[in-house]
């Protein structure tokens, strides 16, 4: 049985530029026909797209020589308009069935509109066309359980025919979501085997309804893993609320976290309800726990032992179901060595405890994680950028004292700042404290009579003296750490001892 494909055509067909360095990477059309095999290729071209239509076709002939192509003309005024896109389809396709016979349609939906993705939805769940939905995925969101192709299931199972004779079926939308599917969801990128860990024991504590401690350097990410653990937790579908409890003033936190009663002190003009009320049946996540006062400590301590809240001015207690999740950057120990935090709170928050690592020891996630922060800034830019994979080295060897909001403050600002669509190592504009492993943190102010050649020369020659330091002498070694020839190591030693033999030395 021969295969059809039906596709409009996109910008990003056959070719686009990539976020790194200047790649022409495949569009989805070309990417498509890499991984599933079809007989006949049917082209859905439009007055905007039409240059994009011809490239692709060449590149079809010239990289699928077996398959049969054909260019399907719809003269659309306005590609968002679902009567024009409906209006042209459903006079191209009558012909196109009968052209092909007994054949297997597929429907790709991964270049066009919105629109036309959602008029082709329409037509294959109707049955108007007997065709499969395809969707490729762009290359950020493919992992191990969420491949590049993905065919959408249209069975009765997912979108019920209604009829008039019977209840029409009701889909439960109670179903919990994978952590992979979480994961993809809030966008937390990385592979690192550090993050996988904290991920996992994450999705490990999150059904049950005890509290949650977590820890971590500022920047890692701990807001984003307390809403993970809410989308496991069976609570997904009730409020999360997040509270920063070093924002709150000292003599507000009480009447913030449980409120207050009209009248229960100077300024109390109304009621006011607490966040551990709004956060009924949902999550409460304390970030900056370690800044809570002492007065508030012992009475959310009585909340995490009975479950109920007292509010300013109120005589009467009332339950709340609440699932606490709370954060820190301070080592809450030594807070209770000190008198600084309660030692019983303390026992009571960490019943679950998760460490973020810093994006330090997660180095080899830095790359992506800048590359989805280039995309998010790329959004809103008329021209998109892109990184060099230079750029991305440094990236990768700088320290972030900031972690992840410190890189994606770095990317935003050097993409906006910096006129070339192409951002190379020097063009990031990374911003005190400068670390000791960024490699360009030592390089001296030039200055009248300074020489590059000469500067470059001492660089080169202090890089392979430590090298050898570090390699305890071992030329091959020494080599490999410097990525140049063992020769070269060799020819700089000759070197150095024929200057030591002439008493000349040349930086």
């Amino acid at each position: 049985m021969t295969e059809v494909l039906l596709t409009f055509t996109g910008f990003h067909d056959p070719y686009f530029r990539g976020t790194v360095n200047d790649d022409e990477l495949p569009g989805p059309i070309l990417s498509l026909l890499s991984h599933r095999k079809f007989g006949i290729v049917y082209l859905f071209d439009t007055p905007a797209t039409s240059a994009h239509t011809e490239r692709t076709k060449q590149e079809i002939e010239k990289l699928h020589k077996n398959v049969r192509i054909s260019t399907i003309v719809i003269p659309l005024n306005d590609p968002t308009s679902y009567e024009q896109i409906l209006g042209g389809l459903r006079s191209s396709l009558p012909e196109i069935i009968q052209d092909c016979g007994d054949a297997s349609f597929s429907i790709s939906v991964a270049s066009g509109t919105p629109q036309m993705h959602s008029c082709w939805l329409l037509l294959s769940a109707s049955g108007e066309i007997p065709a499969r939905i395809i969707n490729i995925r762009p290359p950020q969101f493919v992992t191990k359980d969420h491949p590049l192709i993905k065919e959408v299931d249209l069975s009765d199972r997912v979108f019920p025919r209604v009829r008039s004779d019977i209840v029409p079926t009701q889909i439960d939308d109670e179903q919990q979501p994978s952590p992979n599917d979480a994961q993809l969801r809030l966008g937390i990128v990385g592979d690192h085997p550090a993050i996988l860990s904290v991920l996992e024991t994450s999705a490990l504590l999150a059904p049950s309804q005890s509290p949650v401690l977590i820890l971590g350097e500022t920047g890692t990410g701990k807001e984003l893993l307390a809403r993970y653990i809410h989308e496991l937790s069976g609570r997904a579908k009730s409020p999360f609320i997040a509270v920063n409890c070093a924002a709150i003033p000292e003599d507000l936190v009480e009447s913030i976290l449980f409120g207050h009663r009209k009248g229960a002190f100077t300024g109390a003009l109304k009621d006011q309800t607490g966040k551990f009320d709004v956060a009924n049946g949902g999550t409460l996540f304390l970030d900056e726990i370690g800044e809570l006062p002492m007065p508030a400590q012992a009475k959310l301590l009585r909340v995490l032992q009975d479950g109920q809240v007292e509010s300013l001015g109120d005589e009467k207690t009332h339950p709340v179901d609440v699932r606490l999740i709370s954060a820190t950057n301070r080592d809450l120990r030594k807070l209770v060595k000190t008198g600084k935090f309660r030692d019983d709170l303390y026992y009571r928050l960490n019943v679950g405890e998760v460490v973020l690592p810093a994006l330090r020891d997660r180095r080899s996630d830095i790359p992506k994680i800048a590359l989805r922060a280039l995309d998010q800034v790329n959004r809103s830019l008329k021209r998109p950028k892109r990184l060099t994979s230079g750029a991305l080295s440094r990236l990768q060897s700088h320290n972030w004292e900031g972690n992840i909001r410190d890189l994606q403050n770095v990317i935003e600002r050097s993409v906006r700042l910096c006129r070339a669509d192409v951002l190379d190592a020097d063009d990031l504009l990374i911003t005190d404290p400068i670390t000791y492993s960024d490699p360009l943190d030592t390089l001296p102010d030039p200055y009248e009579g300074f020489s590059l050649e000469s500067f470059l020369g001492s660089a080169r020659k202090q890089m392979m003296l430590r090298a050898l330091e570090i390699a305890d002498g071992n030329q091959s070694r020494a080599a490999r750490l410097l990525g140049i020839s063992p020769q070269a190591v060799h020819k700089f030693l000759q070197k150095s001892e024929d200057e030591s033999s002439t008493g000349v030395e040349n930086d």
